[in-house]
């Protein structure tokens, strides 16, 4: 896959769990040095992460935030590697620190705070942005919005406008904690798709599949996209009619972006 539908967060203080995880089909792995790591292992799964990407392995890097002791020390070590770089509780501030520090990598960010949605217009320029991804669970503790809640929608909203305004891929959707029942995931990639969405976080790799698929575009989206584009070059840009239904110039912009995501033969 060419954009990511799925990435796969491991913890950096469980080198036991790279190798399974870079194998999971994931469109990317993410190697968390932040939530999943306690404070008294940060080095030690900053080590652990770094040797990964030493001996030739690949994927993204959660650092630990602007207002941690460990921010510095994780910067400092993503120097000497290429790996993209997911910011937490991702504001104005701590986006344009890494990119200063490290000038021309690729960066998520990490929306999870009121405050960032607050300056999200700003983070949207920062520099190296690749994508936006939704920290729904730290978001919904912060806003006070159960979990589930009608907010965390409006917030998943602002995410869809403001990565258009900037340019960006389609955000990233947050995390499904239900482990054991697979049509949890299910259920929220439509959820997330039908907003806008173009990927989700995985926190196990039984999540990955179901993931990938249900981002993918559908057989009947690929063929309607096919018939649209037809349709149109046909009519030298004129609206024309399709199954009784207008068809006009941002229908085929559309359709585009549905055929880029098919994945190759």
């Amino acid at each position: 896959m060419a954009i990511p539908r799925s990435y796969l967060f491991v913890p950096g203080n469980r080198p036991d769990r790279f190798a399974k995880a870079a194998s999971a089909g994931a469109g990317a792995v993410i190697f968390d040095l932040e939530d999943a790591v306690s404070h008294e292992a940060k080095d030690d799964a900053r080590a652990h992460v770094m040797q990964w990407f030493a001996e030739g392995g690949e994927g993204i890097v959660r650092i630990n935030g602007l207002d941690t002791p460990w921010h510095d020390e994780d910067v400092a070590a993503l120097r000497d590697i290429s790996a993209e770089i997911m910011v937490p509780k991702a504001a104005p501030a701590g986006m344009a620190d890494v990119a200063a520090r490290l000038p021309g990598r690729p960066l998520l960010a990490l929306v999870e705070t009121v405050a960032g949605f607050a300056a999200l217009r700003d983070t949207v320029n920062a520099a190296g942005l690749t994508r936006l991804a939704f920290g729904n669970l730290d978001f919904s503790a912060d806003a006070r919005i159960p979990e589930g809640g009608y907010g965390l929608d409006h917030a998943r909203f602002e995410l869809v406008l403001a990565s258009r305004l900037g340019g960006l891929l389609p955000p990233i959707d947050g995390v499904t904690t239900a482990l054991s029942d697979p049509e949890a995931i299910r259920r929220d990639v439509r959820h997330a798709r039908s907003m806008g969405f173009g990927a989700k976080l995985c926190i196990h790799p039984a999540q990955v599949a179901p993931v990938n698929a249900g981002f993918a575009p559908s057989n009947e989206e690929v063929v309607w996209a096919r018939r649209v584009i037809a349709a149109l070059e046909g009519a030298n840009g004129a609206a024309v009619q399709l199954d009784g239904k207008m068809i006009d110039r941002p229908l085929i912009d559309h359709a585009r972006h549905i055929l880029e995501n098919v994945d190759p033969a």
